[in-house]
């Protein structure tokens, strides 16, 4: 520690030998300094604040409807990217900044000077834009911020003006394809059921369905026919039963036998055991039952038709006189039968044909009804796309009516372009004080650099560290009166020198502060 102090006070004292030469320095680049920072041009700045109002009635009453973009993300990412440089080409073309420049190197240097010098500040939230820029001359920032503004304005509405209408030209585009794709999925699904036009149901049943439904309308109609036969048969054996016994009133009265009650039994189970049928085999239980039941209303009514011919061939009614009445209604009746047992067989027969055509074409419906399947998938598909394109198509002609007739975004200068009425640029109160250190450590190193170039030995330890050589002694140097007072002196032309100096920055500083308050 001792050594390096020692080491700092020998420098110490070496730069104190040329201190002439450091004030001489410092004198010289503190008038360097001052001359540069007087004679370095002004600045003005010219500047605009501009407020983007995105709060509008339109906008909540319009969700859904239309389609509203993020203004205030557009504004936002618009104010960070306005500064790029085909906007300041532009921008220094307005403004006719490049006319001095000849060069293309010449005209790129203005530009980026002038992209150095612009700034574009936002305070949050608040949508609230400050256009700056600093120019030599104050018409011509003042200028450089008006156009700034009128790009700042148009470029946002231009932007999204250009988005809608290349939305709208592309929703076109894609409206004209799927158009396109509709008419011919129509098409072939028209030209599909042409060709099937015999699988179509008003019922809208598949194959399987219609095959099954006529096959109930056939089992039905074999029901009816059956039981017309049973009636005509009914019919025909009364008739028959009534022109034997005109033709002979004895056997006649014998075999004129009826028991219509059980006849009426008869034939009800009958029809149930015909129903039973088709929906059951022959060995099922109600199917069994039916049949004990038909086979023992048989036996009663064979046994009461004997009973019946014993009684009347004991006790023979008397001869019928005339025509008989039941005979003509029964003829009626028989008359009936036929024509409806004609138009039930008929009825049958187009069945079975249709049950037989529809079994035909069960053995391709699968083919077919995938086929049908895939028609409407892509139909449903297209018709699909194309309404939602269509609905989008509305809502940007709607979105863009909306951006024409209403504000959306509402730029409001709040100060227009005003140039500052005392330079921003440069701030010399602050360059003085500077240029003072700047001297002063010129100063200092020009006496560290002569004190190294020239060292003075002040003892003879550092004298015999440098050389290496044997000291024999030291003789010191006796300080006379004339020069102590001649060392006085020098100090104190020095101080005053250094003094002057100080109390000149000073002034001067004093001087531009009240000259800037003045402006003010």
């Amino acid at each position: 520690m001792d050594e390096l102090l020692g080491q700092i006070t020998t420098t110490v004292r070496g730069m104190w030998i040329y201190r002439q030469m450091a004030m001489l320095t410092t004198w010289l680049v503190g008038a360097l300094g001052v001359s540069v920072v007087l004679m370095m041009p002004d600045h003005y700045q010219a500047s605009a604040r501009v407020f983007v109002d995105t709060q509008s009635i339109l906008r909540p009453l319009m969700t859904g409807i239309a389609v509203q973009p993020n203004i205030e993300q557009q504004v936002a990412m618009l104010s960070r990217t306005l500064i790029s440089r085909p906007t300041v080409e532009r921008l220094v073309r307005m403004v006719d900044l490049d006319q001095g420049a000849q060069s293309k190197a010449s005209k790129d240097a203005v530009v980026d000077s002038v992209t150095k010098a612009i700034s574009i500040q936002t305070t949050g939230r608040d949508n609230l834009y400050t256009l700056a820029y600093r120019d030599q001359s104050p018409e011509a920032a003042q200028r450089v911020v008006q156009a700034l503004l009128t790009i700042f304005v148009e470029s946002s509405l231009g932007a999204t003006r250009q988005d809608s209408d290349s939305a709208r030209r592309f929703l076109e585009e894609q409206i004209k394809s799927y158009e396109a794709k509709l008419t011919d999925a129509e098409g072939r699904l028209k030209a599909f059921k042409l060709r099937n036009i015999e699988l179509q149901s008003a019922a809208g049943l598949d194959s399987a369905g219609r095959a099954a439904e006529i096959a109930g309308l056939l089992s039905q109609a074999r029901l009816e026919l059956r039981e017309a036969e049973s009636a005509r048969a009914a019919a025909a054996h009364q008739l028959e039963l009534l022109r034997s016994q005109a033709r002979s009133p004895a056997s006649g009265a014998a075999t004129n036998v009826q028991t219509p009650e059980i006849d009426a039994r008869l034939n009800a189970q009958k029809r149930n055991l015909d129903t039973l049928l088709q929906r059951y085999t022959d060995e099922h239980p109600d199917v069994t039952n039916a049949r004990r039941l038909i086979n023992e209303l048989e036996i009663q009514k064979r046994n009461e038709m004997e009973e019946l011919r014993r009684k009347n061939q004991a006790n023979p009614p008397a001869p019928v006189a005339g025509a008989n009445p039941a005979v003509v209604e029964l003829s009626r009746i028989y008359s009936a039968a036929e024509v409806q047992v004609a138009s039930l067989r008929a009825r049958v027969a187009e069945y079975e044909s249709r049950v037989s055509r529809a079994n035909e074409q069960l053995k391709v419906a699968p083919q077919l009804e995938a086929e049908l399947a895939q028609l409407n998938r892509d139909y449903q598909i297209h018709q699909k796309n194309y309404a939602d394109l269509v609905a989008r198509r509305e809502s940007a002609l709607m979105s863009g009516e909306l951006e024409n007739r209403s504000k959306v975004a509402d730029f409001r200068v709040i100060d227009p372009p005003r140039v500052t009425p005392k330079p921003v640029a440069p701030n010399r109160i602050l360059l003085l004080p500077l240029s003072l250190l700047v001297a002063i450590g010129s100063g200092l190193g020009v006496a560290f650099l002569m004190s190294q170039i020239k060292p003075v030995f002040f003892d003879g330890a550092a004298l015999r560290q440098v050389t290496h050589l044997p000291l024999l002694g030291v003789v010191e140097l006796i300080s006379s009166d004339e020069l102590l007072q001649r060392e006085s002196r020098n100090l104190k032309r020095f101080m005053m020198t250094f003094l002057v100096l100080i109390l000149l920055y000073v002034g001067g500083m004093a001087a531009l502060s009240y000259h800037s308050g003045v402006l003010r």
